[in-house]
């Protein structure tokens, strides 16, 4: 059964609502930040809110159940989808731009000997060295090249790539919020049953520690499908419904399977809602995933891709030479 977008038709975002609750007891370890810890904060009605994931590793993980690491592919339907592979001069698989960093703009693909890409690039978004960028052609040659890129968003930082101004914004972004939260303390040790009193510094001995934890009445997780970006590319609708059903996958994906945060933050999905726009109702995974590959394959087919196999870019990591002239522009913050 075809997916039915009509709602989404004039829609300029899709927000979607979670309701999420630890797995088992009450308890739930939130993400930590360096110099900072976990990141609590005062609502605006004066509760203590705290960040339990944030909008870049929610990125990350909505990727990771897109990927098959065992196969070094997209997992089933999503299979036939452009992406840029990195090997090493074996061929052994180092990285690929759905896993990357920084994605199209890793270093492993714009900085080593094999400049294929960075080359491709060069030529083709070569008329925007000056004047305005040109977001549509832009997002017509990562859709070829690397097509989840015009969900995650990516910055070409390089001098030598119009400037370093090549840039697109997350056209789906998300993060994960508890409310009214309290602190949970606790605390071990780490055992040396050999010698409890040797030198710790060194591994040795007992070490003891403290653990904090989180409960809270309230975990949500936040979804925003960007519409108006998609449509902005000017790629027609058959992309349009295929990155809208990849976006969604996405988030179906990671609330069916992706949810153990950490050992300590194992949560489930009780309820998915939309809350912008009335009317529409997120499809199942399962057809989703019955979905997608005819989606691929139509655009495939209207673009005029490759064969499947073809699709696939593939850089041989070897690093440049000291004192090359390769572009050396600053890396994104697009993780």
């Amino acid at each position: 059964m075809p997916l039915d977008f009509a709602a989404l038709a004039a829609a300029p975002r899709l927000l979607l609502e979670a309701k999420l609750a630890p797995i088992q007891g009450t308890r739930f370890q939130p993400t930590g930040f360096p110099n900072l810890g976990p990141a609590t904060y005062d609502g605006p009605d004066g509760r203590r809110m705290l960040l339990v994931e944030s909008a870049q590793s929610m990125a990350n993980r909505m990727e990771t159940v897109c990927w098959d690491k065992v196969a070094d592919d997209w997992v089933a339907p999503l299979k036939g989808l452009p992406v840029i592979k990195v090997v090493d001069k074996s061929h052994k698989p180092l990285t690929n731009t759905v896993l990357e960093a920084h994605r199209t703009n890793s270093p492993y693909i714009l900085e080593g000997k094999d400049s294929r890409v960075l080359d491709q690039l060069k030529k083709e978004l070569a008329a925007m060295e000056e004047g305005a960028v040109d977001i549509r052609k832009l997002a017509s040659v990562l859709l070829r090249l690397d097509t989840n890129a015009l969900l995650h968003g990516v910055f070409l930082a390089k001098p030598d790539l119009a400037g370093g101004r090549l840039r697109l914004p997350r056209a789906l972004s998300a993060f994960i919020e508890a409310e009214d939260v309290r602190e949970a303390q606790s605390g071990g040790v780490k055992n040396d049953h050999v010698n409890p009193s040797g030198d710790t510094a060194r591994g040795f001995g007992n070490v003891p520690f403290t653990r904090s934890e989180f409960t809270a009445p309230k975990i949500s997780a936040y979804f925003n499908l960007d519409l108006m970006q998609i449509r902005g590319y000017g790629l027609g609708e058959a992309v349009e419904q295929l990155l809208t059903a990849l976006a969604l996958f996405k988030i179906r994906a990671f609330l069916d399977l992706g949810l153990r945060l950490r050992t300590a933050c194992d949560l489930e999905c009780q309820t998915l809602a939309v809350t912008q726009p009335s009317g529409f109702g997120v499809p199942e995974r399962a057809a989703l995933e019955l979905a997608l590959p005819d989606l691929v394959e139509r655009v495939a087919n209207e673009q005029r891709w490759p064969e499947m196999r073809a699709r696939i870019t593939e850089i041989v990591w070897e690093p440049a030479a000291r004192g090359s002239k390769k572009s050396k522009g600053t890396d994104a913050a697009d993780d």
